[in-house]
This record gives structure tokens, sequence and C-alpha cells, in this order.
């Protein structure tokens, strides 16, 4: 399998297979390489329908020639962390890719993405805003707004540590109060719909379809939240110590 960039050729071939409506993982087999190099190629690009290989390699190449010219000079590199546990450094960064990715096809801007990964990885699920300052590389400006944003959506919590110092926290309870978080969201937009049914006419095409609306929400809140409870109780109570 070939390493290394993506060429421009690769990137044109990749083009062709997103007009031809082909699959990452097809598209990757036919270029013998990863879907995960694929699927990270076309969203830091565009997404699969903005998606052009002439820009996208000028793209890379400007990064590539930023990145140089931000590089630490001869003698002041900072050396890599040794990885934990015996894990492959490689392999652990190629994983914080395509999971960011994966939360980035779902919807979350890319900042936020790489701290929600940066906090489901790390081992204590949890760090402090200069611990995500420093393995980000970003400022801390870019991580306050991503955190407060997933803060409003139930997906990490704020706590202080034996030093005061404010961290922010995944865990099992950070996902169900999320998963809760979007059972409440569901409850919100079917009590909304319900308000047009009367004011555009119980009996019109609109206040129909309105009704559908409030009785499918209704239906998903519902499920969402009795799952999420019972996922709760099942998967994250300890067993009580026996009489």
């Amino acid at each position: 399998m070939p390493g290394g960039r993506l060429t421009q050729q690769e990137r044109q071939q990749i083009a062709l297979g997103l007009a031809d409506g082909l699959a990452y993982a097809e598209i990757g087999r036919r270029l013998d390489r990863p879907t995960s190099t694929i699927t990270r190629e076309v969203m830091r690009n565009g997404g699969p329908l903005a998606y052009r290989a002439d820009l996208a390699h000028r793209a890379t190449e400007r990064r590539t020639q930023r990145r140089a010219k931000q590089a630490a000079p001869p003698g002041a590199e900072v050396p890599a962390p040794t990885p934990a546990h015996g894990r492959d450094a490689e392999a652990v960064r190629e994983y914080e890719e395509t999971f960011t990715t994966l939360f980035m096809q779902q919807g979350l801007p890319k900042m936020t993405s790489r701290v929600l990964t940066c906090l489901f990885i790390t081992d204590a699920g949890s760090l402090t805003a200069s611990e995500l300052v420093q393995r980000l590389q970003v400022s801390p400006a870019s991580v306050s707004k991503a955190v407060a944003f997933l803060e409003s959506q139930g997906l990490v919590r704020r706590e202080r540590d034996e030093r005061r110092r404010e961290r922010y926290v995944v865990d099992n309870d950070v996902w169900y109060q999320s998963t809760m978080a979007a059972a409440r969201s569901s409850a919100q937009l079917a009590e909304v719909a319900r308000q047009g049914v009367g004011i555009l006419g119980r009996d019109t095409p609109a206040a129909a379809r309105l009704e559908n609306i409030a009785r499918f929400t209704d239906f998903i809140g519902e499920s969402i939240a009795r799952a999420a409870e019972q996922a709760r109780e099942v998967l994250y109570t300890k067993p009580g110590t026996p009489d």
C-alpha cells in the first residue's frame, strides 16, 4: 500500500470517484489507500459535494508550507512524549483524525470535533484548557469556544481539580446527559410544532404536517429517554454488594 501524501493524480481520481457516486472505501481500494485517508482528504477540502482536485492540491501545499514556516528552529524542537501503554504513536494519530472526521461528518465544527476527540481518547477523560491548547496547538480562544458549544450540548462538563484548575470532563454520565439533552430537544420541537396546529388551523394541510412532526418527535424523544435510562442502569450501575 503506498504511503506519503496524495498526489495530484490521486486527487483527480478521488474527484472522479465522488462524481460517480462511489463510496470512500471503494475509492480507497482503487487507489490502494486506507478509507480514512480518502475520508480526511474529502472532508478537509469542502466535502463530497464541493471537492475539487486542483483546489485540494493547492490547499495541501499551502498547509505544508505554513507548517514548515512555523516549525521550531533546529535545536529547539520539543521532543514528542512517549506514547502510554506501548501504543503506536502513528496509529493513535491516524485514529484521532478518523474520529475527528466522523464528528465533522455529523455536523460538528472542526475545532469542536478536535477537542471532543482529544477528550475521548485521553485516558483520564479530562483535560485543562492549557493542556488542550498544548495538545492541539491552537489558541486558548479556540478551545474556549469549542468547549462552550460542547457544554451546551451536554457533551462535556466542568469541574475543579485539587489545584483548583478548571478541567473539562467526558465520562459515562456526560454521554447520558447528552442523550437526555437530545431527548429534551425533540420534546421542544414537538411542543412548538403543536403550537402551529392551532395557529394555522387544525383542518389545514400545514397543520396536519405539523401534527405529524409533533407525534413523530414525541415518540423519538420518549424512546431516546427511555433507552438512555435503561442503558445507564444496565451498563453503568455497579452491582450492590451481596448481603
